[in-house]
């Protein structure tokens, strides 16, 4: 059996984390990488990964994605750098601290956070976790419209990473929840938009991951024996099997599987 086409992947806040197994998932399958990052504090994390992908053809770009006009050049540069963009998966997301309230991981419970706080975390928020994926999609989807892709490579395919908060809600980090839960109703959309020209568009929604972002539901004994009985496994997901079934979703066979919502939580949430 001949091997698949090569195929250029961008992966948004590749420099840790989920990012960092996906963009290592889809080069492990023989795909092109673009390693994403936000700046200049996390080069070295970004430049760590980039040796660590199989293959050659790769790139590292920096880009903060809640500058609309970064993200328009993070999309010309990644396209150059691959030749054409066939995959993008939107994976970037924080969870801003407060100014003055709050903890460092991002809580801003409406009771105990000032409203100019409240305003800053969200506006913060939307403008990376859904403004800046919303904006990568129209600079990346329309090149997959305008350019042909190379002789078997499926036209494009879309994978947000959403989030099981959403769903069931976020009552300490609502602008998070709120935020994903937009980035779902957005991956819909664009699954309605996109389908006649070929363009598949799905997202997944995790639980608790043994990433950094999570850190602090793992922080101690109670913390972390409470965070794992969430899900029947009594674990959280590893940054592997998530980029897994990213890789999964993005794959040539996945095109029915678009406007799909994928919960991947350990059945930790049930709908």
């Amino acid at each position: 059996m001949s091997a698949l086409p090569s195929r250029g992947v961008l992966v948004t806040g590749s420099s840790r984390g989920v990012g960092a197994a996906v963009a290592r998932a889809f080069a492990a399958a023989g795909d092109r990488v673009v390693v994403h990052h936000r700046g200049d504090a996390s080069r070295d994390r970004a430049e760590d990964v980039l040796a660590s992908l199989d293959g050659t053809g790769h790139a590292r770009l920096a880009a903060d994605l809640a500058d609309p006009a970064a993200v328009e050049r993070l999309a010309g540069e990644a396209h150059e750098a691959l030749g054409r963009v066939d995959v993008l998966v939107n994976n970037a997301a924080m969870i801003v601290p407060p100014g003055s309230s709050g903890s460092r991981r991002g809580d801003h419970p409406l009771d105990a956070t000032s409203y100019a706080d409240w305003v800053e975390v969200w506006e913060r928020t939307l403008a990376t976790n859904l403004l800046g994926p919303a904006n990568l999609t129209w600079c990346v989807a329309r090149r997959m419209i305008d350019v042909a892709p190379a002789p078997g490579v499926a036209v494009g395919r879309i994978v947000n990473v959403g989030s099981r908060g959403a769903y069931r809600g976020e009552p300490d980090i609502p602008a998070y929840g709120a935020g994903k839960a937009g980035l779902h109703a957005f991956g819909q959309s664009m699954a309605q938009h996109l389908g006649p020209h070929g363009i598949a568009v799905t997202s997944l929604a995790p639980g608790f991951i043994a990433t950094e972002m999570a850190g602090y539901a793992l922080a101690d004994p109670e913390a972390a024996e409470a965070t794992r009985a969430q899900s029947p496994f009594r674990r959280v997901a590893t940054p592997e099997e998530v980029a897994a079934a990213v890789l999964t979703l993005a794959s040539p066979g996945a095109e029915w599987a678009s406007g799909a919502v994928v919960d991947f939580n350990g059945a930790s949430y049930l709908r």
